[in-house]
């Protein structure tokens, strides 16, 4: 049995602006029966305002609470303001989804995007003036590279395991876990080499101490052991082991699997770390 908390059953028992709004100005779809959950969501705007919005949901109690309180936070609201909520805003207004739901909360974000897509402020535009380049990923579903990549960069998901919580992605035959697994790469490795370019010397040097100071020294100490950063010449950066860490056998370890794979995982592949004795 999920842990689902007080909100997420009060609006699953309860479900708010459940309907059809007849002249809506924006209708947007997310999900399939195919998948077992399948959100649409209608929008009345004026004055580029939400004024009333009403959703139909077939799916999980997840799902229904998930929509049911998006429609509550998007009336009164902006169109910009809309535009920003995120699936993640969505799961904290529910006071937090399972994370096995959380692709619930991801297709009430779907459902906005859809909306917005063939809306201006005058009205529907004609769909064929909007030309997404998507990649459809998980056929099984119907998850494309962006959805996926949004759910990415919007919760910090690293692993496939979660962008399958997340998104459904990779949760039936499988064979776009490659797929998956090369956006999450891309993404960290571009954000890892956009900081990496954009960092000068000195908030490089603060970087790796901060780094050092922050992540790698208290794991040490919890084994009676400590690390001071003597020096950096480039991408060598020279270190000192004390306390246990100093005599221990295993210390060149310790510098490779932990020290090094650290700072490497924040700066890139061309970090050394060499030991001071």
């Amino acid at each position: 049995m999920w842990d689902y908390s007080e909100k997420v059953m009060d609006h699953y028992r309860n479900p708010r602006n459940v309907g059809v709004i007849e002249d809506a100005d924006a209708i947007g779809t997310a999900g399939s029966l195919v998948c077992g959950d399948q959100l649409k969501i209608y929008l009345k705007i004026k004055d580029n305002i939400v004024t009333d919005a009403k959703f139909q949901t077939f799916g999980c109690g997840s799902a229904v609470a998930s929509s049911s309180i998006l429609t509550e936070m998007i009336i009164g609201k902006s169109v910009e303001e809309v535009k920003k909520i995120t699936n993640k805003d969505i799961a904290d207004q529910l006071d937090g989804l399972p994370p096995e739901k959380m692709h619930c909360s991801v297709m009430g974000y779907e459902a906005l995007e859809d909306a917005f897509k063939n809306y201006e402020k005058d009205g529907y535009v004609s769909l064929d003036k909007i030309q997404p380049k998507e990649k459809m990923i998980c056929t099984c579903f119907q998850v494309t590279d962006k959805v996926i990549l949004d759910a990415v960069k919007t919760n910090g998901l690293k692993t496939v395991d979660e962008v399958t919580n997340y998104t459904k992605a990779g949760g039936a035959c499988g064979r776009c876990k490659s797929e998956i697994q090369k956006i999450i790469d891309n993404y960290y490795r571009d954000i890892k080499n956009d900081s990496k370019s954009n960092m000068t010397d000195t908030q490089r040097i603060l970087k790796i101490n901060n780094i050092i100071e922050t992540q790698i020294s208290p794991e040490l100490v919890k084994d009676g052991g400590d690390i001071e950063l003597v020096d950096i010449k480039g991408n060598d950066i020279y270190v000192k082991l004390r306390g246990m860490c100093s005599g221990c056998k295993n210390s060149t370890m310790t510098l490779k699997l932990f020290v090094e794979s650290t700072l490497k995982n924040a700066l890139g592949d061309e970090i050394n770390v060499i030991e001071v004795k």
